[in-house]
């Protein structure tokens, strides 16, 4: 599995990179979601103040995707946001060029959706460019943009990060008072938002320069080849050089360019339909839909092919050859539970191994054997089978609760046990009378000379 940034985010696979810091695909353990984790490259503290800036914006809008969450582990850090996998807008002019111009106006009407409620918010953007606005894989069904990458955006009246004399942004994109140094505010903004539109609806870069100079030289140009003249009157709008001119609002482009879909042609029949792609491809091995598989041995549910199963008991085979009373390893639960193995199997022996056992009753002290002049066969318990072996009692029995035993099945081809000999009650053990006679009379002789001594005295 991927490496696990601060015990939550276990980064997957990479799936762009940025200026300060590369966009990864991650699993979320907390959430159990994927999401896109933009890791810092760089720990410069111009770059680490950019970072932070960036994750401290919270903004919730369908066409805006934020930081929602960040972390540090060691000297590395990382926010994360929704993974979008339709990739950019770049990606889909790579894949038809030139757009119709309804599905323009479509995506033009969410950028500015989204970007009014930013700049609601007094942030300005300063990098709206084709590369940070990411697209849902919706296919052929109705598309769905967010505006992304906020590295250098920054809120109106906070200080700057880089001195008056450089321009932060992206060439080709710039308003022409950035150029000269000016604040950032909405309308320079807005006039990257009409270069994006001009470059959807003619398959690449428009020339930013060029077209300021002759709207400098010449005013507002004609409408290009291929561009409704009510959506043009819009983009004009966006792209005048004098900020003064230009659209200061995003809602108020957005009002305008409602009234210029109205008045443009039915799409044709012929129109070929525009269909947004997954760029991010399939996920690796080891993760699925659901977050990353379990491995087999966190799995004991997963089938086994017949090859693993024959493996898993040659396995199992040898580790009980070598450890005739040790059981097999018991797998643990996701949630560290253990499952309890099962008993252990006896093995269930045949009709002709089993022998009745013979009944022994509790409470009854077994009789001393009787001493016999002819000596008993003994029987050669070295060549007979375990189970033939006769056991002597214990010699507390007679005086404890006897349970019965059960004896053990024998063998069908061991010999039977040899018959026990009938046992005759024995005497109380005691001294024989020869011994006890004598032992009385001087015990006696001795009282009576004891008592004499007494009275003498």
């Amino acid at each position: 599995m991927g490496e696990v940034f601060a015990g939550r985010y276990e980064l997957i696979d990479p799936i762009g990179r940025g200026g300060v810091g590369a966009v990864w695909r991650a699993w979320d353990h907390r959430r159990r979601r994927y999401v896109a984790a933009k890791v810092l490259q760089q720990s410069d503290a111009h770059t680490l103040l950019r970072f932070v800036r960036e994750q401290a914006l919270r903004i919730e809008h369908p066409h805006v995707l934020a930081p929602a969450s960040w972390a540090a582990d060691d000297d590395k850090v990382l926010f994360t946001m929704d993974l979008v996998s339709g990739g950019s807008l770049a990606h889909v002019i790579g894949d038809y060029g030139p757009l119709p111009p309804r599905f323009v106006c479509t995506l033009l009407d969410q950028l500015l959706s989204g970007l009014s409620t930013v700049h609601a918010e007094g942030v300005v953007h300063r990098d709206i460019k084709p590369a940070n606005i990411l697209m849902e894989a919706t296919g052929t069904g109705r598309p769905h943009l967010r505006l992304s990458d906020f590295g250098i955006s920054m809120r109106k009246g906070e200080p700057r990060l880089t001195e008056t004399n450089y321009v932060v942004g992206t060439p080709g994109y710039f308003a022409p008072e950035q150029m000269m140094g000016a604040e950032p505010d909405f309308p320079a903004d807005l006039f990257a938002v009409g270069l994006v539109a001009l470059y959807l609806l003619q398959g690449k870069k428009p020339d930013a320069q060029a077209l300021v100079e002759h709207f400098a030289s010449y005013g507002t140009p004609a409408a290009p080849e291929g561009i409704p003249e009510p959506l043009w009157q819009v983009l004009a709008g966006l792209l005048q050089p004098d900020p003064q001119a230009r659209f200061r609002t995003a809602t108020g482009a957005r009002k305008a360019l409602t009234a210029a879909v109205e008045m443009l042609p039915e799409p044709g029949a012929e129109d070929e339909p525009v269909e947004v792609f997954d760029q991010i491809g399939p996920l690796p091995a080891g993760f699925g839909p659901d977050g990353p598989a379990p491995s087999p041995a966190q799995n004991p549910q997963a089938p086994q092919t017949p090859q693993s199963a024959q493996n898993t008991q040659h396995a199992q085979g040898a580790q009980n050859t070598q450890q005739p009373y040790a059981q097999p390893p018991v797998p643990m639960s996701e949630t560290g539970s253990f499952h309890l193995p099962p008993p252990p199997q006896q093995p269930t022996p045949s009709p002709q191994q089993i022998q009745p056992a013979q009944p022994v009753t509790p409470h009854t002290p077994l009789p001393a054997p009787a001493v016999s002049p002819y000596a008993a066969p003994v029987p050669d318990h070295s060549q007979a089978p375990t189970a033939a072996v006769q056991h002597e009692p214990a010699l507390t029995r007679a005086y404890t609760t006897g349970q019965p035993q059960a004896q053990p099945p024998a063998q069908a081809h061991s010999p039977a046990p040899a018959p026990a000999h009938t046992l005759a009650p024995q005497r109380r053990p005691g001294p024989s009378p020869k011994v006890a006679v004598p032992v009385l009379v001087v015990a006696l002789i001795c009282f009576a000379v004891g008592i004499w001594a007494l009275t003498q005295s």
